[in-house]
C-alpha cells in the first residue's frame, strides 16, 4: 500500500545548481550499496582489488574517505532509508518499522517512478516494498526464506525471488545477481522519460563465497553452508563491478547518464573472514564489530555533468544519505519527521556548508535493549563510547587502549567533553 498519510510540495533550486535546474529537467538517482563490502574493497581507496568501473565514477565524480555505516546490515538499511539514527527507530534485526517513511515514499509522493531489487530482510508482508514507497521490486529474502527446504543459500545459484509480489524459484543455470540487475536496467529502460529512484541494495559480496559465472569454476549449485570458500570473494568483487559497468553503459547507452547521479557505497564492513589489503597492508574484515573495519565503508558520488576528480575528507554517516538524496531532486522532508541527517548536497557543488563534526552510533542488532546496546561518537581521529572508552582511532585502530582521563591532554579533554 502506498503511503497517503502526507503530501509533498515541490520546491525549486538556485539557479546554482548543477543538477536539476543546470539540465531543465529533475535529476536521476541510482543508489547502489554492495553488502559486506568495507571501504578496503575500492581500487581508488587503496583496495587490492581490481574494480575499474567503480574506479571510474570515482574519476568522474567525488570519493569521499570518511563514510561510515553501523557494523551490520539491518541496521545499517534502516538509517540509510530512513535517515535517523537506531536508537529513535530500530526494532529488531530483519524488520523496518512500519511507521517509519523512506528516502523511497518521499520521491514517490514527489513524482519520481521508484525501484528497488536485490536484497531486502526489511519485513516479510507482501506488502511491504509498496508500503514503503516502491512502485516496482525484485528481491531476495522478502516473503521467502533465506535458505531452501535443505538449508541452501537461495540469493546466489537458482535463486527464489519476489518480483512485483510474485515469488519466482530460478531454474538451473541462473545467478541471482544477474536477474536483480536485469530488473533494475529494464526499469531504467521503461522510466527512462520520466525522473526516477532506484535503489539497488546487492546481494554481493555477502556470504556464503561462491563462485560467479565469471569464474573459471563456476558451480551452478545453491552453496549448503553459510559461509562458502573464501577463495571466491576476489570474483566476488569483480561481479559486483561488472555489474555497477553494466548499469552506468545502460544509461549512457540511453543517454541518461549525463542527469543521473550515482551513489555507490557498502552497508557495513568486509566480513571478518576476508583479508584484504589496504594501501599494501594487511586488512581484516570487521562486519559486526564497532571498531573501522566493521563500519567503515566506501563512498563514491558521480555525476559527468558537475562533479569534478576530487577527494573528500569530511565526516559521512547514513543518516545523511536522505536529506542529500531529497536535496538533489528538489524534494521537501516534512518538519515532522525531524531527522538525525545532514545533507552534504551543498558538498558536491564545491562548498563546505554543514559539515558534519561527528558521527554518531547506536548499535544493538538482535534484540533492542538500550541498556546493552554498543554507543559511541567519533570524530576522523577520536571515538568515545557510552561507556566512558575513550580511544585515538588512528593511532589504535583495534581500539586496545583506551586513553584514561589523566593521560589526556588539553586538546583530546576537549574533544572527549564534545563527544
Amino acid at each position: 500500500m502506498k503511503q497517503t498519510l502526507f503530501s509533498i510540495s515541490f520546491f525549486c533550486l538556485s539557479s546554482s545548481c548543477i543538477y536539476a535546474s543546470y539540465f531543465g529537467e529533475r535529476m536521476n538517482v541510482v543508489l547502489i550499496m554492495a553488502d559486506d563490502f568495507g571501504y578496503e574493497c575500492v581500487g581508488a581507496n587503496g583496495g587490492g582489488y581490481d574494480t575499474p568501473y567503480i574506479d571510474k565514477l570515482a574519476k568522474e565524480g567525488i570519493r569521499f574517505e570518511h563514510c561510515y555505516s553501523n557494523p551490520l546490515s539491518t541496521p545499517s538499511r534502516v538509517q540509510l532509508m530512513t535517515g535517523k539514527y537506531n536508537v529513535r527507530n530500530y526494532t529488531a534485526f530483519a524488520k523496518l518499522d512500519r511507521k517509519e517513511i523512506t528516502f523511497a515514499n518521499l520521491l514517490q509522493q514527489s513524482g519520481y517512478a521508484t525501484c528497488i531489487a536485490g536484497k531486502w530482510q526489511l519485513g516479510r508482508e507482501e506488502d511491504a516494498p509498496a508500503h514503503f514507497g516502491f512502485d516496482k521490486f525484485c528481491l531476495w529474502q522478502h516473503t521467502q526464506k533465506a535458505v531452501d527446504a535443505q538449508r541452501c543459500d537461495t540469493r546466489y545459484a537458482n535463486p527464489v525471488i519476489d518480483i512485483d509480489g510474485q515469488t519466482i524459484d530460478f531454474p538451473q543455470n541462473t545467478f541471482g545477481p544477474d536477474i536483480y540487475c536485469d530488473f533494475i536496467l529494464e526499469f531504467i529502460r521503461e522510466n527512462k522519460t520520466k525522473p526516477f529512484f532506484v535503489y539497488y541494495p546487492m546481494v554481493l559480496t555477502h556470504s556464503p563465497f561462491v563462485s560467479t559465472p565469471d569464474s573459471e569454476n563456476w558451480s551452478p549449485i545453491r552453496s549448503s553452508t553459510y559461509k562458502g570458500n573464501p577463495i571466491h570473494f576476489p570474483d566476488m568483487v569483480k561481479y559486483t563491478d561488472k555489474l555497477v559497468g553494466r548499469v552506468v553503459d545502460e544509461l549512457e547507452k540511453l543517454q541518461l547518464r549525463d542527469n543521473t547521479l550515482i551513489i555507490f557505497t557498502g552497508d557495513n564492513g568486509t566480513s571478518t573472514a576476508i583479508v584484504s589489503l589496504l594501501n599494501g597492508k594487511t586488512y581484516v574484515g570487521g562486519k559486526g564489530k564497532t571498531i573501522d573495519s566493521g563500519t567503515h565503508v566506501p563512498l563514491i558520488v558521480s555525476c559527468p555533468k558537475g562533479l569534478r576528480d576530487e577527494v573528500n575528507s569530511n565526516l559521512v554517516d547514513f543518516t545523511d544519505f536522505l536529506p542529500t538524496i531529497c536535496d538533489i531532486t528538489g524534494t521537501s522532508i516534512p518538519s515532522s519527521l525531524e531527522l538525525d541527517g545532514k545533507s552534504f548536497y551543498s558538498q558536491l557543488k564545491g562548498k563546505s556548508r554543514k559539515v558534519r563534526q561527528w558521527v554518531y552510533c547506536w548499535y544493538a542488532p538482535q534484540k533492542v535493549c538500550n541498556k546493552n546496546a554498543t554507543v559511541f561518537a567519533r570524530t576522523h581521529q577520536y571515538k568515545l563510547y557510552r561507556s566512558g572508552e575513550f580511544y585515538d582511532v588512528q593511532r589504535d585502530f583495534y581500539e586496545t587502549q583506551p586513553i584514561l582521563e589523566e593521560q589526556m591532554t588539553n586538546k583530546q579533554k576537549k574533544i572527549y567533553d564534545i563527544l
